[in-house]
């Protein structure tokens, strides 16, 4: 029988496809006995469409221009706290001229990168309409409908659940036998997750359908955090939708 071939007839997964499966950790990080079995009986299921293929040619380049974006964005973070760090110190004369010109250089740099972005969105009809139904969501702007393209082009034919599980905001059962151990998030996408907790922060305070979710977490008890992962992920899993049925945000009494 050649190599990769199931008895079936079937192809049965190389080693780096499952290997991707395992590495991107938001399918299988959770740990249960029931899906300890159900991972080692399905180990062998092959799904066609699971196959390596590269993104079309407007995706990546949008990858490739949001990942620089957000390595910008860093790189003046660090500046900005090196600036204040200088400040403190008394020694902000000896590089004032220094770093006001690489802010003014990563000002720029930002700047001219979310114009590409911008105009390679609109030179694609289907990204265009997509950033344009995400975008109607309050708290969802250029940066987040962007990023969300991007890095979840799955978006829209996902469930809900695999779309909160690839962001990595789904919670993780870590139980073993009679042992139930505490549900965290872990796994997926980690640049895509931190802007959906910038996205929910601007939502919670800006959208009333996500400020009353978020009020009715408070009042009964839960933390800062775990409030903010809660609305990263119901605003994922309502962006989803929306992509799925192509329709915009429609506000709602909470």
């Amino acid at each position: 029988m050649p190599c990769g071939v199931r008895s079936d007839g079937h192809a049965a997964p190389t080693g780096a496809q499952w290997s991707d499966r395992r590495l991107d950790g938001s399918a299988t990080r959770a740990k249960t006995d029931r899906i300890d079995a159900e991972l080692i009986a399905h180990f062998l299921i092959f799904r066609p469409e699971a196959g390596r293929t590269l993104p079309a040619e407007h995706l990546r380049l949008l990858r490739a221009l949001t990942t620089r974006r957000a390595q910008m964005v860093e790189m003046r973070k660090r500046l900005l706290a090196q600036i204040r760090a200088h400040r403190k110190s008394g020694t902000a004369e000896l590089f004032k001229d220094i770093d006001l010109e690489l802010k003014e250089r990563l000002d720029g740099a930002i700047a001219e990168l979310e114009s590409r972005i911008s105009e390679l969105l609109g030179r694609d009809s289907r990204l265009a309409d997509t950033a344009r139904i995400l975008r109607s969501v309050p708290g969802i702007g250029p940066v987040a409908s962007s990023t969300l393209i991007a890095e979840l082009p799955e978006l829209g034919v996902l469930t809900g659940e695999e779309a909160a599980a690839l962001t990595g905001l789904a919670p993780v059962a870590q139980d073993s036998g009679t042992l139930r151990g505490k549900r965290v998030i872990a796994g997926g996408r980690r640049a895509l997750r931190h802007v959906l907790f910038q996205a929910a922060l601007l939502a919670s305070h800006h959208n009333p359908t996500f400020k009353a979710f978020a009020d009715r977490l408070r009042k009964a008890g839960k933390s800062h955090k775990v409030i903010v992962t809660a609305v990263a992920r119901k605003l994922v899993i309502i962006a989803n939708a929306l992509c799925k049925s192509r329709r915009e945000w429609e506000p709602r009494h909470p």
